[in-house]
């Protein structure tokens, strides 16, 4: 899959808690159609991109998106991973916090780790 940047794994971890919080006491939006449409808008706080999505066709879109809007975005190695720290039965190709909830103070510290590992 295309990826600009990769992530060590105490910042996926740390990520995949962030995410759990917010969808517990937050507002988060899962799915890359739901997801494009809040990067679009700008109301996207955080991005989440799973690795292994199949065809990748499918996420591709959401790196550019999110830089053009200035939004923050990670990888996550599996679409199960993610749908689990969202509280899903299932796998999600992507997701979106919104509201961050009780995670607001560790996304900003996460969301300045991640524009670090970019550079």
């Amino acid at each position: 899959m295309y990826k600009k940047f990769d992530i060590p794994e105490e910042i996926v971890k740390e990520s995949l808690n962030i995410l759990e919080t917010s969808a517990k006491t937050g507002k988060i939006r899962k799915g890359t159609n739901e997801v494009t449409k809040v990067i679009e808008r700008k109301q996207a706080q955080l991005v989440f991109i799973a690795e292994d999505v199949n065809p990748p066709e499918i996420v591709m879109h959401l790196p550019l998106l999110c830089e053009e809007s200035k939004i923050t975005y990670t990888f996550v190695p599996t679409k199960d991973d993610l749908g689990k720290a969202a509280g899903l039965k299932v796998g999600s190709a992507s997701i979106a916090i919104v509201d961050p909830g009780e995670a607001k103070q560790s996304i900003k510290g996460l969301n300045s780790k991640l524009e670090e590992l970019k550079k």
